[in-house]
C-alpha cells in the first residue's frame, strides 16, 4: 500500500484530524462542537504559514467566519457549537439524544455550572425540556445574578403552548422499586411494562368469571 508520510506540528495535526471528523456522514452535537473549538485554537496558536489540508491556514486573526465558511455554515453557528462545550456533560448528552434542542441548549451554556446541575435537577423532576424562551428567560436571571433552583424551577414549571397535559409521578414515591442511578428512560419503560403486565392479569381474571 503506498503511503505518504508528512511532518506535521501538534497544531498541523490536529486541524487535518478536525476536518476529518467533521466530513463523517453523521456526526454528534458535541462532535461537531469540540471539533470546531479544537480546530479554532489549533489555528490560533499555528499563526501565518502554509496549511498542509489543502488550503491556505489563517494567521491568529482566523475567524469562527471562516472555518465555518470551509465547513458549510454560517460564523454563527460554528459559534454556537462551540459554546456547547461549555455545557455540563449530562445536559450535552440530552442535546445529542435529541432531548434539548440545539437553541436552547447554547442559551443555556452561559449559566454557570451550578446553575446548570440545578437546572438538570429541575428538568428531571417536572420531565420536560427548556424550550427557546425558556433558556433565554434562565440566561437574563443568571446574568443578573439572581437565577436561584427556585426561580429555575419556576420557569420549568412553566407551561409551554405546544405543550401536552402529563402524569407526573413524584420519584420519592416510587424510589424504593428503582436504583438512584435508574434514569427517567429506564424507569419509563419499567413503569410502562409493569402496567401492560397488569393489564393482562386484569382481562385475564375478568374472562375466568
Amino acid at each position: 500500500m503506498p503511503l505518504l508520510v508528512r511532518q506535521l506540528s501538534d497544531e498541523e495535526a490536529a486541524i487535518i484530524m478536525c476536518d476529518s471528523n467533521l466530513q463523517r456522514e453523521r456526526i454528534l452535537p458535541s462532535e461537531k462542537a469540540y471539533a470546531y473549538k479544537m480546530k479554532l485554537e489549533a489555528l490560533k496558536k499555528q499563526g501565518a504559514r502554509s496549511d498542509l489540508t489543502s488550503s491556505p491556514v489563517a494567521t491568529k486573526l482566523q475567524t469562527s467566519g471562516e472555518i465555518g465558511e470551509r465547513a458549510g455554515e454560517s460564523k454563527d453557528t460554528v459559534y454556537r457549537f462551540i459554546r456547547l462545550t461549555e455545557l455540563i456533560p449530562p445536559l450535552l448528552q440530552q442535546v445529542d439524544e435529541g432531548k434539548i434542542a440545539f437553541r436552547p441548549a447554547v442559551e443555556i451554556s452561559y449559566l454557570p455550572k451550578k446553575n446548570q446541575r440545578e437546572l438538570l435537577a429541575a428538568m428531571e423532576r417536572e420531565v420536560c425540556s427548556p424550550s427557546h424562551a425558556q433558556a433565554l428567560k434562565l440566561k437574563a436571571f443568571a446574568q443578573e445574578g439572581n437565577l436561584t433552583s427556585e426561580v429555575i424551577t419556576s420557569i420549568m414549571m412553566e407551561q409551554k403552548g405546544n405543550q401536552k397535559e402529563q402524569v407526573r409521578i413524584p420519584r420519592e414515591s416510587i424510589g424504593k422499586f428503582f436504583k438512584a442511578n435508574d434514569s427517567l428512560e429506564t424507569i419509563s419503560e419499567t413503569i410502562s411494562k409493569a402496567l401492560e403486565l397488569y393489564r393482562k392479569r386484569e382481562r385475564s381474571r375478568e374472562q375466568a368469571r
